[in-house]
């Protein structure tokens, strides 16, 4: 830039006419000065005026010194930047350089966008110009490589008030294509090598982790996992080869305890680097095998007898099959909500982690008494209870329940809902002690009971008084 400056510089006209008017206001001045002096020279006060007349000549050549410096020395008006506050539409950019936007005082907020543009030097410049006239900031940027162009995405901090619909017709004038936008948070904020490693690291710890982190590394996207074999013992036909499949907007990835793990998203395709990325937490989870933590919570009832609340898995099947043949009849039917003889069943469903989370509760000689399930449902999250009959109303439901919801909100889940009878008063008591906003719907004696998750802290449910945990 500096060599370009001084070329102009140096074929700037040279103004011989303001000179030559200069020189000739000088001879004026000093034939008026001689016939002045003449005048008034032999005047009594003639002296006196002479020097006042010098004086007053000395102070008008120094103003217009100082006056000609100043002006001759700034900068000419820039009339590019009108139309463009931060020059860029008359400084040349290199292909990939970003120039350096303006952040406003005002308030700002945060968007995700994604667009694809042509794999050509000077695309992704384009698209930081128009940034930049929007005085939009680019927090972070990743590029996803296609066959035909590439996926550039960014988050943003833009001015509050720009609307996603201006951006986005901008974008596209500068040869974005396929623009997606929507607001983001501070959690986004978080680069892509860190968050996936964290990622990895929770998916390591417990095998339940895998269909949330695949949700939080794909963004909003909806995650089945498609058993095997059916809760009635048939082959479902479900499976997906190693290297699992792509199909613009659907990921099937081989499921490492059977079946297939299938992903949605319909409003924008998944990338290759996206499918690699999904797959590699896949192959992960294959490799380090069935794992749950382990962590226990020893609560008192209130009759003075300590029971242990505790992550269950595959491990406690026969545990839990026993307590169902201790079950009544109608305690099996409010839980399940058909034939009593299929209960056992659906045990080898609900304890596998890949379909949730679940909670047991053991008496102090190692009886199963109690479950509660936290089940991965798509975009939605169920909550079930079993409790033995003779361990009812002794608040065990509730406390699950209250654990249940905390692991929900941990895990980023927007609402849990309950499916029972309208004649199950337990489970209904169960949820209004969450004190969350609770939405009921009653469809042929079946009440389906929606709890809103959105104000509720993480862990932030108290217990009762009477359960307080020993460690």
């Amino acid at each position: 830039m500096t060599d370009v400056t001084s070329a102009k510089s140096s074929r700037r006209p040279h103004h011989w006419r303001r000179d030559l008017i200069e020189l000739a206001a000088l001879f004026t001045a000093v034939a008026v000065a001689d016939a002045i002096a003449n005048l008034i020279g032999h005047q009594p006060d003639g002296p006196y005026l002479l020097i006042a007349s010098a004086l007053a000549l000395t102070a008008t050549a120094a103003f217009h010194t100082w006056w000609a410096r100043r002006h001759s020395h700034a900068p000419p008006p820039d009339t590019a930047g009108a139309s463009n506050p931060h020059g860029s539409a008359t400084q040349p950019l290199a292909a990939g350089v970003c120039p350096a936007p303006v952040t406003g005082s005002g308030e700002t907020a945060l968007w995700r966008m994604r667009t694809t543009v042509r794999d050509a030097p000077g695309s992704l410049a384009a698209l930081c110009i128009v940034l930049a006239e929007h005085r939009i900031d680019i927090l972070t940027l990743q590029t996803h490589p296609l066959a035909q162009g590439t996926v550039d995405e960014f988050l943003l901090r833009a001015p509050a008030t720009l609307p996603a619909a201006q951006l986005t017709r901008a974008i596209s004038a500068a040869g974005g294509s396929s623009t997606w936008i929507e607001r983001a948070d501070a959690h986004d904020l978080v680069d892509a090598p860190t968050r996936v490693l964290g990622l990895a690291t929770r998916t390591a710890l417990d095998a339940a982790e895998l269909p949330l982190a695949l949700r939080q590394l794909l963004g909003r996207c909806t995650i089945h996992s498609l058993p095997a074999v059916s809760v009635t013992g048939r082959a479902t036909g479900e499976t997906a080869p190693v290297e699992g499949v792509l199909e613009e907007t659907v990921m099937r990835l081989r499921d490492p305890s059977g079946g297939v793990i299938t992903v949605e998203r319909s409003y924008l395709p998944f990338t290759p680097t996206e499918f690699a990325r999904a797959r590699a937490l896949v192959e992960l989870d294959a490799r380090l095998g069935p794992r749950v933590p382990r962590s226990e919570h020893v609560l008192t009832l209130p009759e003075g007898n300590e029971i242990t609340v505790r992550r269950a898995d595959s491990a406690d099947l026969e545990a839990a099959r026993a307590m169902h043949d201790r079950c009544s009849e109608q305690t099996l039917r409010l839980r399940y909500h058909g034939p009593v003889r299929d209960a056992d069943r659906y045990l080898d469903h609900l304890l596998s982690p890949r379909f949730g989370r679940t909670l047991a509760v053991q008496t102090a000689s190692g009886r199963l008494v109690a479950l509660g399930h936290l089940l991965w449902d798509g975009d939605e999250t169920e909550v079930a209870l079993l409790v033995e009959d003779d361990w009812q109303r002794r608040g065990i439901g509730s406390e699950l329940l209250a654990r249940l919801v905390a692991l929900a909100v941990e895990a980023g889940c927007e609402s849990v809902y309950a499916v029972t009878q309208a004649s199950n008063t337990g489970m209904v008591a169960a949820m209004r002690a969450l004190s969350l906003p609770l939405d009921y719907q009653i469809e042929e004696g079946t009440l389906v009971i929606t709890a809103r998750l959105n104000a509720a802290p993480v862990r932030a449910l108290p217990l009762p008084p009477h359960q307080q945990a020993h460690h």
